[in-house]
C-alpha cells in the first residue's frame, strides 16, 4: 500500500509541475519587451519586419500615386528638432522621409542613430521647394543652405502609425 501511494504522489507531483511549466510560456508580446522596445502610435509587433534593402527595392519600383503597407526596419538620420514630428530614416543611398499619421503622436529629438521599427505606408512624392525648405528650417539649417533649395525634389516618403524604438 505504501508503494502505490508513493507512486501516487510522485505522478502527482510531476503532473503538477508540467502544469507549472506550460503556464509559463512567454506570447511573443512579452518577448518583444523584453527586448526593450518603447512604442510610438499605434502598438504593432516587430514580426514580419523586411529589411531597408527591402524597402528600397519597393520604393524604386513605386510610382507618384502608388501606397504600399509595410513594416520595416532601419536606423534613424535625423529627426524634426522643433517637436520630433517627422524624421528622416536610413535607406543606404537613399533616406525616407516619414511623417506621422495624423499627426498623433511624435518621436524624441534625440534617437538619430537608433534602431526603429516603423509599419504605415509607403509612398513617392514630389516635394515642393517651399515644403523642403519649412522642414530644412526645422532641422535648424542655415539661411546659405536653405537658399540652395530651388527645384521640387522626389522622395520617398512613409507615413507611420507606429514606430517601435529599439531602446
Amino acid at each position: 500500500m505504501k508503494n502505490i501511494l508513493s507512486i501516487l504522489i510522485i505522478f502527482l507531483v510531476i503532473i503538477a509541475c508540467k502544469n507549472n511549466s506550460e503556464n509559463q510560456q512567454v506570447t511573443a508580446e512579452e518577448l518583444a519587451q523584453e527586448i526593450s522596445y518603447e512604442t510610438f502610435g499605434e502598438a504593432i509587433s516587430k514580426n514580419e519586419v523586411i529589411s531597408k534593402e527591402d524597402m528600397v527595392e519597393i520604393y524604386n519600383n513605386l510610382k507618384p500615386g502608388d501606397t504600399i503597407d509595410v513594416k520595416f526596419t532601419s536606423t534613424v538620420n535625423e529627426v524634426c528638432q522643433s517637436k520630433g514630428c517627422w524624421m528622416k530614416i536610413d535607406l543606404g543611398e537613399h533616406e525616407s522621409m516619414v511623417r506621422f499619421k495624423d499627426y498623433g503622436f511624435f518621436m524624441p529629438k534625440n534617437i538619430a542613430g537608433h534602431e526603429v521599427i516603423l509599419e504605415g505606408k509607403a509612398y513617392i512624392e514630389e516635394m515642393s521647394v517651399e515644403e523642403q525648405r519649412h522642414y530644412a528650417e526645422d532641422a535648424k539649417a542655415t539661411d546659405a543652405e536653405i537658399a540652395k533649395i530651388t527645384t521640387p525634389k522626389k522622395t520617398f516618403s512613409f507615413e507611420a502609425k507606429g514606430v517601435l524604438l529599439k531602446e
